[in-house]
């Protein structure tokens, strides 16, 4: 009698230290920060920079401290950007960033629009002002970029606890794909746009195939004319060019001089039309370039190429890249038939001569083939978007016998801006059902396979981050 008595004594004590735990729990959910705000600043490292008002959103400006080398995190911090469009904590959160820059304003990608998400934006390492004081060069990999984007979803899964797409175009498409490599369990599924896949570095015939048969023959015929013209030209329209370096104060240090950057320009223009403009725009583009006046010669480069791209000025911003495309991610060289030899004094430049001497590059062959390899025989719940005259789709992401749910489409006449809304109807409607499914919404909203959110203006524009020729 007395062990009953001693049993019935001790489950009464443990049910009683339960239900003060259940209590204990449900008072500090009950004290615990519920405004959004103030959830996203209890997160350890998190901190406002500012928050920006929106219609049926919240929008905030954020630093987060990140270790500057991932597998030594001892070895100190930075910290990095990151900007969270905020809709409802129930709703599926979307993972973007561009690999360069975050923007500061609102702004939604389409796989958000299509979710009615919320979306998490981040600033790619050492793009300021997300760089590290000094700036370690060799901590800036795929792999040192995925485990930022790793632990910013660690920090935020709790708040936003449904499912997550990782997206981005072109350097931010091949962001969200390296990410899925090193972290395939983050993501419920992945969109990359227009992500080129530099497998083999040295060997870019796909890129002069491509230039033979965009388009039409009378528009390639019109820019390899105009193209042509400003390396005739090129005494005339230097003098020009030094003009404008004067009064803008460029200078020509990292490249090594104003006749390589006026050429680096030169030879991008046909490469800048395609990949930002579409095949109606040939009309804009000078019909005889050998009787256009140089003004006209120099607005056509100018607009399309931009001539303070090689500028110290104008590469500053983008030393990230470059250093990247110099010691992991590749860089296309192409080749010009129909400009005599003797016009092309240096060909296109490689990133070694964009990227600061003081800043030492060896390039690493092996990055790109593990992340195609990988992807051809495990990649899962992936969605890759091309357009059919952008050049860089010339080398893309391509889908082996082990991929599963996995899918490569292109968007007809699209340039670097494809997108799911470009596709053909049946593609457009698979993608859309896909990203739908991944995201976890309803079966009913799965199988309308439409957007889930109105268009907005505002925040849907796919040109904020377009970038010069040459940079993917």
């Amino acid at each position: 009698m007395r062990k009953v008595l001693r049993w019935l004594l001790a489950l009464t004590v443990f049910i009683g230290t339960l239900s003060g735990t259940a209590a204990g729990a449900a008072t500090a959910a009950r004290s615990g920060p519920t405004d959004i705000k103030d959830r996203l600043l209890s997160i350890p490292g998190m901190s406002l920079i500012e928050e920006k008002p929106y219609p049926g959103y919240r929008f905030f400006v954020l630093d987060y401290t990140q270790p500057i080398d991932h597998r030594h995190p001892d070895r100190g911090t930075f910290q990095q950007r990151i900007t969270v469009l905020h809709k409802d904590v129930s709703r599926p959160t979307v993972f973007y960033t561009s690999g360069y820059n975050v923007s500061t304003a609102p702004s939604r990608r389409e796989p958000t629009q299509i979710v009615d998400g919320n979306q998490v934006s981040l600033e790619y390492r050492f793009f300021t002002p997300s760089r590290p004081d000094p700036a370690d060069w060799s901590k800036l990999d795929i792999w040192q970029a995925a485990s930022d984007q790793h632990r910013v979803y660690e920090a935020l899964k709790p708040v936003y606890g449904g499912n997550w797409l990782a997206t981005g175009g072109s350097k931010g498409g091949m962001t969200a794909t390296y990410y899925e490599r090193f972290y395939p369990r983050d993501m419920d599924g992945v969109v990359a746009y227009v992500a080129p896949n530099d497998v083999v570095n040295d060997e870019d015939s796909a890129y002069d195939r491509f230039f033979t048969r965009v388009g039409t023959k009378e528009c390639r015929d019109r820019l390899n004319a105009v193209q042509r013209e400003a390396l005739v030209r090129r005494k005339p329209l230097e003098q020009r060019y030094a003009r404008l370096a004067a009064d803008k104060g460029y200078t020509f240090a990292t490249i090594g001089g104003l006749d390589r950057a006026y050429e680096a320009v030169v030879l991008d223009y046909v490469w800048g039309f395609w990949q930002y403009s579409l095949l109606k725009d040939c009309d804009t583009v000078p019909a005889d370039a050998a009787t256009a006046s140089d003004e006209q010669i120099w607005n056509s480069v100018d607009t399309i190429s931009g001539f303070s791209a090689y500028t110290d000025q104008g590469l500053a911003q983008f030393t990230p890249y470059y250093y990247q495309a110099g010691t992991q991610l590749g860089a296309p060289t192409i080749h010009f038939p129909y400009i005599e030899r003797k016009l092309i004094r240096y060909g296109y430049q490689p990133p070694r001569n964009l990227v600061p001497r003081s800043i030492p590059m060896r390039f690493q062959p092996h990055a790109m083939r593990d992340v195609d390899t990988w992807v051809r025989h495990h990649a899962a719940h992936m969605l890759f978007v091309y357009g059919q005259n952008d050049p860089w789709g010339s080398e893309r992401f391509r889908l082996g016998p082990g991929a599963r749910d996995a899918y490569v489409f292109t968007a007809p006449g699209m340039n670097h801006g494809a997108n799911v809304a470009g596709l053909v109807p049946e593609q457009k409607s698979l993608a859309t059902e896909r990203i739908l499914q991944w995201a976890g919404v309803s079966p009913a909203d799965v199988a309308r396979a439409k957007p889930l959110a109105k268009p907005d203006a505002g925040l849907d524009g796919r040109d904020a981050e377009r970038e010069p020729a040459l940079r993917p």
